[in-house]
């Protein structure tokens, strides 16, 4: 191809490119630095010699990372010469701050658009070259991702890529080398473009669609093209409107038509697997990234597999469960058996010892990591299917499979036993990937560890069975789960009765209405296990009791003295482990607790939790997580208690001032902030009288604390400040005013930062990696929001809250600033509770105002000009019911209806029109669905119905303040009758 570029441009540009790749970070920023200032003076020229450098280049490393910078560079806002972002492959993401909120959605300008329409003509046919002529796969594909991009983009502006889609439809044609490529190589490149650009083949006629679609899934001499084809289905069938999926449906037949030539292929001699694929991998690890590509069609169009559940309740099961004999059932005569293989299959599932099971077909697989893998794909694969249509299931309880099995119940049936056989599957020499097996596990800090557990197989089956719980339900997941967890708690093996422990817990928050009913029996299996010879049993016990206080209420009123009877024991395990989770357990039980259930127990429960604080023990042998486990679970039981918990204080107290005073190390970093909450809350709990000669101490800490140099990795540091100023406040009462001075400056400077946010150039998923982040995706660009700065935003108001509601009149010197800093944020869009602290905070500030004589008529006509204005424009129904109740709480505080000019009333009965419109709009919209779109949303559109009274309730009591008579009280009953409560009737008691 004639080159586009002069050849002058191409040199400098390949030394440019050369010096990027560099591991030189002076040479490699110089590089950057040159990249943005050709961009910014001539984009059409360099992204052109790029693109045409991904043609020439001699290397294929050369010739990828053309294509991913191109492909990077395009879509980035427009650079000037200052502007410094790094382009090498191994920073994966670069951010510029964004200025405000309402930028975020105005257009933003790329390289994209700067380029004249010769350039991207020339672009295009550049990229085209290179797609029909580049001679190896990974660097093909790299051009299909740019292309991809490049079709998208263009599309969004209203530019179409006719030359593309007609290249495209030839090469699925292809079946001979052409231009050094391969028939194989060209379709799968022709199939992975539509993947990545449904758009090219959404407005031609279906049927040709299919027709395409169809003959790459049928591929018989590449499985590279079948599986590139499997991906431009499922992409084409997710962007599909509901007509052109129901001309569609026939499609999932060659679809699904794929998988089981891979699974038949797992067990054949490596000779005989014909379809040969370009990538070196094995029939185990295709079948599991075809799983993988067809599992997001599950949830964007579940319906689509109805017709097929049968087939698939055949294919599945095989590659799910695990191809082991449980060996023969405990009982009492024989309560550890040793031989394996036993015949009885009845009530028992497999583990992970023992020999190939005789119960079903199973898979044998090249590598156990990549056949857990598959495992894992298809487990989540049918989960897919059971979170996205739960219904589906429920609907197809009364039919049976091929094999005579009931299709729902079977379906069910199958992931219940694989996330209990996976959950069985602890390595016991090397648990959760660590090394030193139970040794090692009983010396780890179980806070430190985490990261490894919850990425490990066991931890995904668990995860895998809490989701299933909270999809279809307590009716639907406690007969096939009980049905195997009692004889895995009386299993010889420990894997299995931690298993069944950890299985209990992983249910309870999605079967705990259904369960409450049976916690007799759940109790009488759980509470043995506190006494079971291994620690990790122990652990989970512990575990178990903690998550069923915490979803089902009714244990503790029912069972707690069962309970309590093996807890509080627990709390002296001779292992740090188990007495540390123990404690842990505890606070579940102090939150969920009555006052009165508690107090027999208080005495022995901090007698034990003193006990570990401070043990005779040599201090090298203490633990610090324990220390730290106890001192949270003393602060709770000191808030369950109350004012109880004074004849502990004289004994508590000093332990938490020591460890304030003179744990200053990096080692109690997280120690000295637990210390620090436990001394607020049981300062509330004793009451002022008790805490008060403590206080100017605990204070004089506090501040020493505040005051001391920053540490970067102390980040949770004003968290826990900001809360332990509060609770001394609530504790001191107006007694704490003289330390307002102290702590009012950096609150007020928390509440009014802005929000950090970022944007990226590069994909969502690196952006996610930087810790403290969260994404949200806008008009095609990636946005990062730091999580930790608006928590810490609305836990200032919180805290604002608290200090106005106490000392009221002697907040006054902050009232002004308060208020400033508290009326914008009514439209802080980023953080939902830093709105409704504002909404709450109001009321109190204008109080706070008229106590001590320092409200001005600006303040006033500020606030109720501010609420006014967010009310006419709030979407939320939950927020909208919290405006209009400080609105009303505002003018009665202010003195009712008087104060309040013809201009405040009329811009609040316009802004109630407008409000009542929107939700009638919205009802009747609703109404008007289906009712099978219903189906699977009901306990949602309840819950959103249920708020909308809320608010229509709050708007009724301000009309009703402005005339007791007002018409529009009358459109307020019209609206709520829209409100057919036929979601709350028809919810399924499931839980």
């Amino acid at each position: 191809m004639e080159p586009v570029v002069p050849p002058e441009i191409t040199a400098e540009l390949t030394q440019i490119l050369s010096n990027l790749v560099l591991g030189d970070n002076e040479i490699r920023s110089n590089a950057e630095k040159a990249v943005n200032e050709r961009l910014a003076h001539a984009p059409d020229l360099y992204l052109l010699a790029l693109a045409q450098f991904a043609i020439v280049a001699d290397t294929e490393v050369m010739r990828s990372f053309s294509l991913v910078l191109l492909r990077r560079l395009l879509f980035r806002p427009v650079p000037t010469p200052n502007t410094l972002s790094s382009t090498d492959s191994a920073s994966s993401s670069t951010s510029q701050p964004v200025p405000s909120f309402h930028s975020l959605t105005a257009p933003r300008l790329s390289l994209f658009d700067h380029l004249s329409t010769s350039a991207l003509t020339n672009l295009e046919r550049l990229l085209l070259h290179s797609l029909s002529h580049e001679p190896a796969a990974s660097v093909r594909r790299k051009t299909v991702d740019t292309i991809s991009d490049v079709a998208n983009q263009g599309m969004l502006r209203g530019r179409p890529w006719h030359a593309l889609q007609a290249q495209v439809f030839s090469m699925t044609q292809a079946t001979d080398v052409t231009n050094g490529v391969t028939g194989e190589g060209l379709r799968e490149s022709a199939y992975r473009v539509f993947a990545g650009c449904p758009n090219l083949v959404m407005d031609l006629q279906t049927d040709a669609v299919l027709g395409v679609l169809g003959k790459g899934l049928r591929d018989e001499q590449s499985i590279d093209v079948r599986y590139a084809a499997l991906l431009a289905s499922v992409a084409y069938l997710s962007h599909a409107d509901a007509h052109q999926l129901a001309q569609s449906l026939s499609l999932m037949y060659p679809i699904l038509d794929t998988l089981p030539p891979l699974a038949h292929s797992i067990n054949q001699p490596a000779m005989a697997t014909s379809p040969t694929s370009i990538e070196d991998k094995t029939p185990t690890a295709h079948l599991q990234s075809f799983l993988v590509a067809l599992t997001p069609l599950c949830s964007a169009h579940p319906n689509l597999f109805n017709p097929h559940l049968s087939a698939l309740l055949n294919f599945l099961p095989p590659l799910l469960l695990a191809n082991t004999d449980p060996g023969p059932t405990p009982t009492v005569r024989a309560p550890y058996p040793t031989g394996l293989g036993g015949d009885d299959r009845s009530g028992s599932f497999s583990t992970p010892t023992g020999s190939p099971s005789r119960e079903s077909p199973t898979v044998e697989t090249e590598d156990e990591e990549e056949g857990q893998s598959l495992r894992l794909s298809a487990l989540e694969f049918m989960l897919s299917l059971c979170e996205a249509r739960p219904s589906m299931f429920r609907k197809n309880s009364s039919q049976t499979s091929m094999t005579g099995v009931n299709i729902g119940e079977g379906w069910i049936a199958v992931l219940v036993r694989a996330c209990l056989e996976g959950m069985a599957e602890l390595d016991e020499d090397n648990p959760y990937g660590t090394p030193g097996g139970l040794s090692q596990w009983l010396t780890d800090d179980p806070t430190t560890s985490s990261a490894a557990e919850n990425d490990s197989p066991p931890a995904l089956y668990e995860q895998s069975l809490d989701r299933l719980a909270c999809a279809m339900g307590g009716k639907a997941i406690l007969p096939p789960s009980f049905q195997y967890i009692p004889s895995m708690m009386a299993n010889y093996d420990w894997r299995s009765r931690h298993a069944g422990l950890m299985a209990i817990a992983a249910i309870a928050e999605g079967t705990g209405k259904v369960m409450a009913h049976e916690l007799g029996r759940v109790v009488e299996l759980v509470v043995p296990m506190f006494k079971d010879s291994h620690p990790r049993v122990r652990y989970a016990a512990c575990q178990c009791v903690g998550q069923l206080c915490t979803d089902i209420e009714e244990v503790i009123e029912q069972y707690h003295e069962q309970l309590f009877a093996v807890l509080i024991p627990a709390l002296e395990d001779p292992e740090p482990r188990v007495h540390s989770h123990a404690a842990a357990a505890l606070i579940n039980f102090c939150e969920g607790v009555e006052r009165d259930t508690l107090l027999p127990y208080l005495d022995h429960i901090v007698q034990r939790l003193l006990k570990l604080l401070n043990p005779d023990a040599d201090p090298t042998q203490v633990r610090s997580y324990v220390q730290e486990q106890v001192i949270t679970t003393l602060a709770m039981v000191a808030d369950a208690s109350e004012a109880t918990f004074a004849q502990y204080y004289h004994s508590i107290m000093p332990l938490l001032i020591n460890v304030l005073r003179n744990a200053n190390g990096a080692e109690y970093r997280k120690m000295r902030l637990k210390a620090m909450e436990c001394a607020g809350l049981i300062a509330i709990a004793v009451g002022r009288e008790i805490f008060r000669p403590d206080s100017n101490i605990l204070v004089e800490l506090l501040i020493r604390i505040q005051k001391s140099p920053f540490d970067p990795q102390d980040t949770q540091l004003s968290h826990y400040l900001m809360g332990t100023w509060a609770k001394i406040c609530q504790a001191m009462g107006p007694e704490f005013e003289p330390y307002l001075p102290a702590v009012m400056p950096d609150l007020l400077a928390t509440a009014s930062m802005k929000a950090d946010v970022s944007v990226y150039d590069e994909d969502e998923e690196k952006a996610e990696d930087r810790e403290g982040w969260e994404t949200v995706n806008m008009d095609g660009q990636t946005f990062g929001i730091r999580t930790a700065a608006i928590e810490e935003k609305c836990q200032a108001f919180e805290t604002m809250v608290i200090y106005a509601s106490t000392l009221n009149a002697r907040y006054a010197p902050y009232l002004a600033q308060s208020l400033e800093i508290t009326l914008p944020a009514l439209r802080f869009y980023f953080h939902d509770g830093v709105r409704e602290a504002c909404a709450l905070l109001l009321p109190m500030l204008l109080h706070c105002g008229q106590q001590s004589g320092t409200l001005t008529d600006q303040m006033i006509a500020a606030t109720l000009q501010q609420l006014i204005n967010v009310i006419s424009d709030e979407q939320d129904s939950t927020f909208l019911a919290s405006l209009y109740k400080a609105l009303d709480d505002c003018v009665k505080l202010l003195g009712g209806r008087s104060v309040l000019n013809a201009d405040y009333v009329n811009a609040i009965i316009q802004a109630t029109k407008r409000q009542l419109h929107t939700l009638a709009q919205k009802r009747r919209s609703r109404a008007a669905r289906p009712s099978s779109f219903l189906d699977d949303d009901r306990e949602d559109l309840a819950l959103l119905e249920e708020m909308e009274d809320f608010a229509l309730e709050e708007m009724a009591k301000v009309l009703s303040m402005l005339n007791s008579n007002h018409e529009l009280l009358v459109a307020i009953s019209s609206v709520k009758e829209l409100g057919t409560n036929q979601y709350q009737t028809e919810i399924e008691e499931d839980g």
